[in-house]
């Protein structure tokens, strides 16, 4: 296995590596792993780029410390229906194998008689890689074997799936209860279910009349507090030679409304550019280097929209974030015409995920977009 090297930026904008690099989320991190470790599954939501992968791989991470249980990360994102699930969670099950025995790996395709394994062996490593071949007509008696072969393993398993929400959008009928009945099923086999679109999660796994209905601890994640990012911003940066005072990183939490993966953007950025003392003007001339490179990408999403939309979209932008997008006060401000008009824009702007509903509260979803709208 290859030993991970420290990244030459602290601030880390894909992956996880280890707690050195993870800010904060304490609490969060001791609340997911509590409830895997008393065998409750759990539903993890928040909007994209807040955290989410990277609180399950910190969590995984301190079980796995433990030896407390095996765990796998799936991305269903990638998936468009019952087959292509299968094998995603083969290929990471199987995937995760550390042995290079052959003859265990002979067994392992005896076990798996649907799902087809196809071992392989790299060549100059002779670590074992794997393929899956699953049949339409055995995707359910494959998904069966893989759950059947973690319940066996004689350890605990952690299988979090993330973007959970798309499997309402399989052409697959009953993929919901399908799960439903094999998970309820396993006993040392537990779940996280992630995603971003909370209205589609409270609905599947808080609506009386769906098959996950009150079967998991429902979780919820926010931004990082702004006093624990400072302080991990500023050892960052000290040790790197760079000063960062609170009033400065304020107006930068402040400005890009917490979101993690945004002021995590910042933080590489500010980083790179080994400014001695990060001021108010360094902030401003690193966020508008990044919104004009983004410039291109902007006008396509203004592309998307019709000219209502692109009306309350910058008026949300303006003003940052909304509670009552339909108060008159609102609308006159920004001369957004009939109600039922806004309310359609609202709408559709919310389904093309260019509005984020966070806690009641409307706000552009991405934050460096919001802020080249305030420009225009």
């Amino acid at each position: 296995m290859n030993k991970k090297t420290n990244p030459l930026n602290p601030f880390l904008l894909t992956g996880y590596m280890s707690p050195v690099y993870f800010c904060d989320r304490e609490q969060e991190s001791n609340k997911l792993v509590s409830a895997l470790r008393n065998g409750r599954n759990v539903t993890l939501i928040s909007p994209r780029r807040m955290g989410k992968t990277g609180l399950i791989r910190h969590a995984f991470h301190r079980l796995e410390a433990e030896k407390r249980a095996k765990c796998y990360y799936v991305d269903l994102y990638k998936t468009d229906s019952l087959v292509s699930l299968v094998e995603q969670l083969a290929v990471v099950v199987l995937g995760s194998l550390d042995t290079t025995k052959r003859k265990i790996l002979k067994q392992l395709s005896s076990f798996f008689k649907s799902l087809r394994p196809l071992f392989s062996f790299d060549s100059l490593t002779g670590v074992p890689t794997v393929m899956v071949d699953v049949k339409p007509e055995l995707a359910e008696h494959s998904l069966a074997e893989i759950f059947s072969y973690m319940e066996q393993s004689g350890q605990q398993c952690v299988v979090a799936m993330d973007e959970f929400q798309s499997i309402i959008d399989y052409g697959d009928k009953n993929v919901e209860a399908l799960l439903r009945s094999h998970i309820q099923q396993l006993n040392n086999v537990h779940f996280i279910f992630s995603g971003s679109q909370r209205h589609v999660l409270e609905n599947m796994f808080a609506s009386a009349n769906r098959p996950f209905y009150q079967s998991t601890q429902i979780m919820n994640l926010y931004e990082i507090r702004e006093e624990s990012y400072y302080d991990f911003a500023k050892k960052k940066l000290e040790a790197h030679g760079q000063q960062l005072n609170a009033d400065v990183f304020g107006y930068l939490y402040e400005k890009l409304v917490g979101h993690t993966w945004y002021v995590q953007v910042m933080l590489n950025r500010l980083y790179e550019s080994r400014d001695s003392i990060i001021s108010l003007n360094v902030i401003d001339d690193t966020l508008t280097r990044i919104v004009d490179e983004n410039e291109a990408t902007f006008q396509t999403f203004m592309r998307l929209v019709t000219p209502s939309q692109a009306k309350l979209l910058k008026a949300i932008a303006n003003e940052k974030s909304v509670q009552q997008v339909l108060a008159q006060s609102f609308i006159s401000r920004h001369h957004l015409g009939a109600t039922s008009s806004i309310r359609s824009a609202l709408k559709a702007l919310m389904e093309k995920e260019l509005v984020l509903d966070a806690q009641g509260n409307y706000q552009v979803y991405d934050r460096f977009f919001a802020l080249w709208l305030q420009r225009q």
